[in-house]
């Protein structure tokens, strides 16, 4: 773990972490399938200091799901949100187990353009059969064949995203050059079900690399840079970030708040008469703002950060933004991103090096 500032991530799909979450919402039924609701979400977590949000996706219609939910694109919501925020990480999420990932790699690098800089990608996988035939592709039922396409998938990806050097758009007027066309790459991939040759068609990003983020377990943790750990209590935590063995390490926390108008526990005993909260294995924490920074200052000790899953966002995100981030940012346990930074600087990465530029120069070097 690199410092004692917590990166606060929040996810803000749908009207919250519970499948009932809707029954409390505070906004008319028709507002969730407009961007400007997630604008206006993405607002406050700015405003409040988070360092990153994160849009849940999936390709399966309402009602075939444990947790239904209808839904704009993962992807078109960060872009959306990209162009009313500056200082917030937005990153969506994007599985890899049907999807293609040449266009992925696509969408996300000019996410990153649209955004300056400050997009990232949550590496997740389709495990319900049905996804397949959403795509029109053959199901992928064995657990390690879903994790090697997220790892090939994400390995294409990243070797895309450096197939433009950074100078290779030259715009010279005096050569009538657009592109320097010895500064694009073929990737030539070849994996278990498939080949990429490249090179991509978006430049490269502005940080060179986006900031992936996912499971340990599902993806290889050389190609990620945060880590998602789980565990229903701190000692769980603390042992999966000790595993995790990658640059940062953020703990997921469900979390359902004490409210003026009833506490959590009873918000989510008014939820559980419709739908149980779905235990994703997760720590939660069901209580007051002030216990809740008390659990966030020991989870420092053991994580990077902490991605929230706010019960009801509606009723949630505004005490997180309220009595939460202001208890930390005066215990100096959090810090605000600055304008015009990038994710990776907010999250403390340093940008890569073009792996193909870094190996050109290598050779270079070798034949002096």
């Amino acid at each position: 773990m690199s410092g004692p500032a917590l990166r606060l991530a929040v996810e803000l799909d749908g009207d919250g972490a519970h499948p009932a979450a809707w029954r409390r919402a505070a906004h008319a039924p028709d507002r969730l399938l407009t961007p400007r609701r997630t604008a206006e979400l993405a607002a406050v977590a700015e405003n409040a200091g988070f360092t990153l949000i994160t849009l849940d996706d999936g390709v399966l219609p309402p009602g075939t799901a444990a947790d239904p939910v209808g839904r704009i694109g993962s992807v078109e919501r960060a872009a959306f949100v990209a162009a009313s925020t500056s200082t917030i990480g937005i990153a969506p999420v994007v599985p890899l187990t049907y999807a293609e990932p040449f266009h992925v790699s696509s969408q996300l690098a000019s996410l990153d353009h649209i955004s300056a800089g400050r997009a990232g990608w949550v590496v997740t996988e389709e495990e319900h059969p049905e996804a397949a035939r959403a795509w029109g592709r053959p199901v992928i039922t064995d657990a390690a064949a879903r994790a090697r396409e997220s790892r090939d998938g994400v390995d294409v990806v990243r070797d895309l995203w450096d197939s433009w050097e950074d100078d290779a758009v030259i715009r010279s007027v005096a050569t009538s050059r657009y592109l320097d066309r010895d500064r694009l790459h073929y990737i030539d991939f070849t994996g278990d079900t498939y080949a990429v040759k490249g090179p991509a068609i978006v430049p490269r990003p502005p940080q060179g690399q986006l900031v992936v983020l996912g499971s340990p377990d599902r993806v290889p943790a050389g190609l990620l840079d945060v880590a998602l750990v789980a565990g229903r209590d701190l000692a769980s935590v603390g042992e999966a970030a000790v595993a995790a063995e990658t640059p940062l390490v953020l703990a997921e926390l469900e979390v359902a708040l004490d409210t003026p108008d009833a506490t959590g526990a009873e918000r989510v005993a008014d939820l559980e008469r419709y739908a149980p909260w779905t235990d994703r294995g997760r720590l939660r924490h069901v209580g007051s703002a002030e216990q809740l920074v008390a659990l966030l200052a020991e989870l420092s000790a053991h994580v990077d950060g902490v991605r929230l899953h706010p019960l009801v966002l509606d009723e949630d995100l505004g005490v997180l933004s309220r009595l939460v981030l202001p208890a930390l940012s005066a215990r100096r346990l959090v810090a605000r991103p600055l304008p015009g930074t990038s994710l990776r600087s907010t999250l403390g990465l340093e940008r890569p090096a073009n792996r193909f530029a870094a190996a050109a120069a290598v050779a270079q070097e070798d034949t002096r």
